[in-house]
């Protein structure tokens, strides 16, 4: 770039969008990269502030922010997600589809340590809706060293620091257990809440079985509903330490590969995922789920929707942003909990 007087600017090109701002007007380029800049133009310059204006010199060893932006969002860009024009050096990515936002964190913490670059994101694990914003990407200098990016690009290597995982049909499975709800002693007030969680996705209830505090009526159960189809299994009640709660034993039982029995997540911590066979999510949902709006079934649900699966050291992790501020108004996934 060569910085020249803008009265001398006549019949050369911009190097870099030209930003006007009114208050409560707009906030927009009033010259984009590459105006052939014209006599009428100099007064409009002078106006948003520009007496001096920088000019494009082309260096072969270095790239305009809306090159670089490129290749920035060719770094984040995954399956499922459009760029918008960019503008500004910026581009910002858009989701194509309805899913499961995930985020390579090691990569990105690596990219905007590295200084003169940024990319910004929604966190991950969450679901976004087709036409959300993901992330949007750009250098903090008007040029950077190609040398530079091409290091970056080495960093994030094949795989994109962004993905989108599509939600799957489900057919679900679930089991309702608890002597008072078996003998109809009391009304079944924990499945309703269930299913209208499950009524934000694609799901088939494919049957629902109420057991007492039978530990092998429960195993059984399980093991029919997987028989007949199910893709996921859902065990209402039960979950707490106290000695007639059986539900953990019986998930055991089936032969289910147990990943975790707790979670650091308030509501949530009597909570027990496990998986049959290492593919079929057999879930124990604790008390909570049925009078709390948000809980670790919030969480959790939405990458089993998408088949993501969920290891013990990730469970681990949702301590820091675990607890639920029962906020009067709700305005989760937008808030802290689970992040």
């Amino acid at each position: 770039m060569k910085l020249i007087k803008t009265e001398d600017a006549v019949g050369h090109v911009l190097c870099h969008d030209i930003t006007q701002i009114i208050k409560g007007v707009t906030k927009d380029a009033v010259f984009r990269k590459g105006h052939v800049i014209r006599e009428e133009d100099i007064p409009v310059l002078l106006s948003v502030g520009k007496e001096n204006i920088y000019i494009w010199e082309k260096d072969e060893n270095m790239l305009h922010e809306n090159e670089a932006a490129e290749i920035l969002y060719q770094m984040c860009r995954g399956e499922h997600m459009h760029p918008t024009p960019v503008k500004e050096g910026k581009i910002e990515l858009v989701a194509d589809i309805d899913g499961l936002l995930k985020v390579d964190d090691d990569k990105m913490r690596l990219i905007n340590g590295m200084g003169q670059m940024m990319i910004a994101s929604r966190h991950g694990n969450f679901p976004v809706k087709k036409g959300d914003k993901l992330a949007g990407t750009r250098i903090i200098p008007l040029i950077i060293e190609k040398e530079k990016m091409e290091r970056a690009r080495e960093i994030v290597g094949p795989e994109p620091i962004l993905r989108l995982l599509p939600f799957l049909h489900k057919k679900v499975g679930i089991v309702t257990t608890g002597s008072e709800v078996y003998h109809h002693r009391i009304q079944d007030q924990f499945t309703p809440v269930v299913l209208e969680k499950l009524a934000e996705y694609d799901t088939e209830i494919i049957g629902q079985i109420l057991c007492d505090d039978d530990h092998e009526k429960i195993t059984a159960s399980i093991l029919k509903l997987i028989e007949e189809g199910a893709d996921m299994v859902i065990c209402t009640g039960g979950m707490s330490v106290d000695p007639d709660d059986r539900t953990p034993l019986a998930i055991k039982n089936t032969g289910a590969n147990i990943i975790s029995y707790g979670a650091p997540v308030l509501p949530g911590a009597m909570f027990l995922l496990s998986y049959y066979e290492n593919r079929i999510p057999v879930i124990g949902l604790p008390g909570c789920v049925m009078y709390a709006r948000r809980t670790i079934f919030d969480l959790v649900l939405p990458r089993l929707m998408a088949d993501d699966p969920i290891a013990a050291e990730e469970l681990a992790a949702l301590g820091q942003g675990g607890l639920c501020l029962n906020c009067k108004q709700c305005t989760f996934p937008n808030c802290g909990f689970g992040k």
